[in-house]
């Protein structure tokens, strides 16, 4: 199956139109930071035919793919496999110190959940490995096998807003005393046995618990804690950045790092806003944007995203 047929970008129309005011500028450089498939990098350069694309993702078979995808524009695309938080030494092997615009689109790709054996999702039975990045080491079949029931508490807790983390972390270590943990429906079992049936009939047992275990697997949260200001280190006054994140764990980080980028410096007290203490950035949306109904009709995958922007509006004094 081709690539534009198992892949449909989220919100591409409205990243198009946020990111365009900088696209369409001599020389522009777009950073895709999440490439997946490229299917947002196709289409915008296609429309910009005078722009440059950087992308970068840690899984080297959407690479692959997105190669394969952007064969048209060759000349005007370079390709970096690296986690994203890796955005400035990506930038500095090619040469480029700032660029007009950066994307991220967050989150478990289509790819990864559309194949089975890459064992994100809890409603197929499959190994249980979780990595982005099929070279890294940690998979969650090892977090399962290795971790105390404290640390399994605390990452079901932390990065899966589970209530029931305790009870899940005691339930997954008396389990692995007898059969270790080695497919996702031993842990589906099990956490589903765990859950009391009132519980049951709110959602899937076993939701939060895989979104746990990807995070901690895949280091998540702490990646986009630095990528995000990395990233906003990078782009030239003029230069704006879109980032959709599909949980609040990650809005929670992008909208921390958004507010300290677009806030004045002013101590408390100053009668006058000095040049030096003025915003960064300006936000362009107020908070963040979900998508309309007929874009989630369209593409159900863009049910719970959050959508936020910013602009440089200048470089801080050396």
């Amino acid at each position: 199956m081709a690539s534009n047929e198992i892949h449909t970008p989220v919100l591409l129309e409205r990243c198009v139109a946020l990111l365009a005011p900088a696209l369409t500028k001599p020389g522009a450089v777009l950073v895709d930071a999440t490439l997946g498939m490229g299917g947002h990098a196709e289409a915008i350069l296609a429309r910009f035919p005078e722009l440059t694309l950087v992308g970068l993702d840690r899984d080297t078979e959407a690479l692959a793919i997105a190669e394969e995808r952007l064969k048209a524009f060759a000349g005007r695309v370079h390709l970096v496999h690296t986690v994203y938080d890796g955005i400035g030494e990506a930038l500095d092997g090619l040469g480029i110190s700032e660029v007009a615009g950066v994307l991220f689109d967050l989150g478990v790709s289509s790819l990864q959940i559309d194949r089975v054996e890459r064992g994100f999702s809890y409603s197929k039975d499959a190994p249980l490995d979780m990595r982005m990045d099929g070279t890294a080491g940690l998979t969650a079949e090892s977090i399962l096998a290795d971790y105390s029931e404290r640390d399994l508490k605390r990452i079901f807790q932390d990065y899966g807003e589970e209530k029931l983390s305790a009870r899940y972390a005691k339930a997954i270590v008396e389990a692995r005393e007898t059969t270790p943990f080695v497919r996702s429906a031993q842990l589906v079992d099990v956490i589903t046995k765990a859950t009391p049936v009132a519980v049951q009939r709110l959602g899937h047992p076993a939701k939060r618990v895989f979104q746990a275990l990807r995070i901690e697997v895949n280091s998540e949260l702490a990646v986009l804690e630095r990528a995000i200001p990395a990233a906003l280190d990078r782009v030239q006054v003029g230069g704006r950045i879109v980032v959709m994140a599909y949980q609040s764990l990650e809005d929670r980080i992008v909208k921390r790092a958004f507010a300290a980028a677009s806030g004045s410096t002013a101590p408390a007290g100053l009668p006058v806003e000095l040049p030096e203490h003025k915003p960064l950035f300006t936000l362009l949306l107020r908070g963040a944007e979900l998508a309309s109904d007929e874009e989630k009709a369209f593409n159900p995958r863009a049910t719970p995203v959050r959508l936020r922007a910013a602009e440089r509006l200048r470089r801080a004094a050396a």
